[in-house]
């Protein structure tokens, strides 16, 4: 009985075994069929997902996307000079007017041959500047060096200029640049014709007067609370300067006769407008300034007085001109004409008379950031951006031929009326040459 009972036990167990065993297996069973659904169902909500977020192929850059380069054309337009890759800053022509020099962020400063300027092709010659770029470059008065500022520098490096068996120039660069003097970024450098000093501004009140060896001569405080512009005279004599006051201050640079530097001695202040002065510029002898001040004006100036005798500068014209800030001026060797630029465009007066005579518009694509004449009269240049634009100075020979004919009508001898007749013959030629002249 007992061991009927322990049997019948023990087979009770076994089943309760097996049932419990079957039900475990197949909630395992379950438990992994949910878990792959899930694992289903989450990669392809992660594969939606990524490709909702695949980026889209990104669409070609068509040639009408490329940014055209800035065109420009003018009946005075003699030639524009394409080789920089980055923006030009700063020119300078040559004393013997056979060089524009320029220099711009790319790391170079390329020399042209002014007789190119004519032709079809602009060539030019580069100089590397190492490790930096030049913002400024000045021609010496031999035309056989130049020197530069250097913008991560903050100093003056000198380049001598020489010229290989085949007749093309190479560069050398000065062992060692100027020391670093100035606090304040710079404005301007220059060098005397007379060779015998630099000079470097900045737009605090500082000018540094330095001998061509980089010892630093003179310090000038120009009391103007900022500089805007500061320059040597062609004569090379004047330091000047002009800033956030209306008047433009003149300086002699004194030398000794044998040579050593005294002083910076006051010469002349240009007074008479109205607000800041934003540029100047002289005449190739000095006798002539001109101004373009805030007050919306330019003026034309008499410097050839003997300041020493306490005489002050004669003011000749004032003419009413569109200026800005950054608006430069320039003024024909000879005196005859002044261009004035504002942003991107450029003005060009008779200085005698003070009437527009040409109105450039749109020269750059960007604001204008230098502006001269070639020290023979014939062209005026300016940059802006990647390219020099050269005109003729037409205003020029129309000045020039005027004169000669007030001339002609004072003249009391033969001789004197057929050589200006002759003279007034010429210049008419070359001017109708020039406005007939087609665009290179």
């Amino acid at each position: 009985m007992e061991v009927a009972a322990l049997v019948a036990l023990t087979l009770l167990l076994g089943a309760l075994v097996i049932l419990v065993a079957l039900a475990v297996g197949r909630r395992k069973q379950e438990i992994r069929e949910e878990s792959e659904q899930a694992e289903s169902a989450a990669e392809a909500s992660v594969g939606k997902g990524s490709a909702a977020k695949k980026p889209k192929p990104e669409k070609q850059r068509s040639r009408k996307d490329k940014p055209k380069q800035h065109s420009f054309s003018h009946p005075l337009l003699v030639a524009s000079l394409k080789g920089h890759s980055g923006n030009i800053t700063c020119l300078d022509f040559s004393s013997n007017g056979k060089y524009l020099a320029s220099c711009a962020d790319d790391r170079t400063v390329r020399i042209w041959s002014t007789k190119d300027f004519l032709e079809r092709e602009h060539k030019c010659l580069r100089a590397n500047v190492e490790l930096d770029h030049a913002t400024l470059v000045r021609f010496s008065p031999d035309s056989r060096a130049f020197i530069t500022w250097l913008s991560n520098g903050d100093a003056i490096r000198i380049f001598k200029m020489s010229k290989k068996d085949d007749g093309t120039l190479s560069f050398k660069a000065a062992p060692e640049d100027f020391p670093q003097k100035h606090k304040a970024p710079i404005l301007n450098i220059g060098i005397a014709e007379t060779g015998k000093f630099i000079m470097s501004a900045s737009v605090d009140t500082n000018i540094l007067i330095w001998d061509l060896k980089g010892e630093l001569l003179a310090s000038i405080n120009t009391n103007q609370m900022t500089n805007s512009y500061a320059a040597v005279s062609p004569c090379g004599r004047f330091v000047a300067s002009c800033g956030f006051t209306p008047d433009v201050k003149v300086w002699e640079v004194c030398f000794g006769k044998g040579g050593d530097f005294k002083e910076v001695a006051r010469a002349f202040d240009l007074k008479g407008h109205s607000a800041g002065v934003h540029a100047f510029a002289f005449s190739n002898d000095s006798h002539r300034m001109v101004t373009v001040s805030k007050d919306g004006t330019w003026k034309l100036w008499n410097t050839n007085v003997e300041y020493k005798k306490q005489q002050d500068p004669y003011l000749l014209k004032t003419v009413p001109c569109s200026s800005s800030e950054g608006s430069l001026a320039a003024l024909s060797p000879d005196g005859r004409v002044v261009a004035i630029s504002d942003g991107c465009n450029v003005a060009m007066y008779d200085a005698t008379s003070g009437k527009l005579e040409e109105e450039l518009h749109g020269v750059h694509s960007e604001e204008i950031t230098d502006l001269r004449f070639d020290v023979n009269n014939r062209f005026l240049v300016c940059s802006g951006d990647k390219a020099i634009r050269v005109f003729h100075n037409a205003p020029g020979y129309r000045a020039a031929i005027k004169d000669m004919q007030d001339m002609l009508k004072k003249a009391q001898n033969e001789a004197m009326k057929q050589r200006l007749q002759q003279q007034i013959k010429e210049a008419q030629s070359t001017l109708d040459t020039v406005l007939a002249t087609p665009i290179n």
